[in-house]
């Protein structure tokens, strides 16, 4: 992180410049068998995509609400930070009939269709997958972000004090994600580069998304975000842990 790092995607861009080829997102998901890690420079690719087809096929602007219904997963991830690239405010859970535009899980299709703008839909199958076929009312993002462009410039600068993100009914501005996840880091004990944090936490709360994404980011850290580890077993946690070289973890 630098001093001037004020948004979250101000973060991503700084580890971009520090040490492109690290990891940064490590992703299971135990009910699939996938594993997907990401280092700094292909999950900012992801990112610049997503921002790409956000601002531009998506035309939504600084101040837009945008109603994420996805779980903890690494394509989360990368919106999240599409949306701070933007300036959009990335609204966790939140009601798709009172947003500007959704976007959507396998699971929530049904609730989406309330948003009366843009609805985007993510499959979330092994190695970003599309749909067999794309549901109803909604663009599939597998299908539309690959022909995206690699580098993202927003038409507008973001302010890092408008609100970027609402979790758990509490609404933080940029800055203030920067700050608490900052905050965050010496309990979930992210001691600098290198620290290695495997996560089981949801991302309906602020404590699973600053665990599973902005206090590793903030830190120069990674995380290993792990999805259904209940069927892993504490055998195989423990093996995990191992095999990533994990230094501390929340669950």
């Amino acid at each position: 992180m630098n001093a001037t790092d004020r948004t979250p995607a101000d973060l991503l861009r700084s580890a971009l410049a520090a040490d492109p080829a690290r990891p940064l997102v490590t992703f299971y998901d135990d009910a699939t068998g996938e594993r997907v890690e990401l280092s700094v420079a292909t999950f900012a690719n992801w990112v610049a995509k997503t921002a790409n087809l956000l601002q531009g096929d998506l035309a939504a602007e600084p101040g837009d609400r945008l109603a994420l219904l996805l779980p903890a997963h690494w394509q989360t991830a990368v919106w999240l930070l599409a949306c701070s690239s933007v300036g959009v405010l990335a609204d966790v859970g939140g009601d798709p009939s009172a947003a500007d535009l959704v976007v959507s899980g396998p699971d929530a299709l049904d609730a989406a269709r309330a948003c009366s703008g843009e609805r985007v839909a993510l499959a979330l199958r092994p190695l970003g997958g599309r749909f067999p076929g794309t549901p109803d009312g909604f663009m599939d993002y597998a299908v539309e972000v690959p022909s995206q462009g690699d580098r993202f410039t927003p038409y507008a600068p973001v302010d890092p004090d408008e609100p970027a993100l609402i979790v758990a009914g509490a609404e933080l501005s940029g800055a203030e994600v920067v700050e608490r996840a900052l905050g965050d880091a010496a309990g979930l004990g992210l001691t600098g580069p290198g620290s290695r944090l495997l996560s089981t936490l949801p991302y309906d709360t602020w404590e699973g998304l600053s665990a599973g994404l902005y206090a590793p980011l903030a830190t120069g850290g990674s995380v290993v975000l792990c999805r259904h580890v209940d069927r892993l077993g504490a055998e195989g946690l423990a093996k995990r842990v191992e095999s990533e070289r994990v230094t501390t973890t929340a669950r």
